[in-house]
């Protein structure tokens, strides 16, 4: 497995990890625990999309990357003031 296999392999990972643990009730699928594992994981993945020049993957992680920052903004904003 060379570096570029290793690092999409990661990210890949970590986007089914958070997929797994929301499908069995591990963690909330408007948690910011899942929103920050699928920024971090298509932002690898998307890398390494980069790293091959695969310009399909690229759009999508990116995108995934994307979607998944409006929607942790999202629920940070709508979370309740501690003050």
């Amino acid at each position: 497995m060379n570096f570029n296999d290793l690092i999409g392999t990661i990210g890949v990972g970590i986007i089914l990890l958070a997929y797994f643990l929301n499908i069995y009730s591990l963690i909330k699928k408007d948690g910011i625990l899942f929103y920050l594992m699928n920024i971090i994981g298509a932002s690898i993945a998307c890398f390494a999309s980069v790293l091959i020049s695969y310009m399909p993957f690229i759009i999508l992680e990116a995108t995934w990357a994307i979607v998944s920052v409006i929607g942790l903004l999202k629920v940070i904003k709508n979370a309740p003031n501690s003050d």
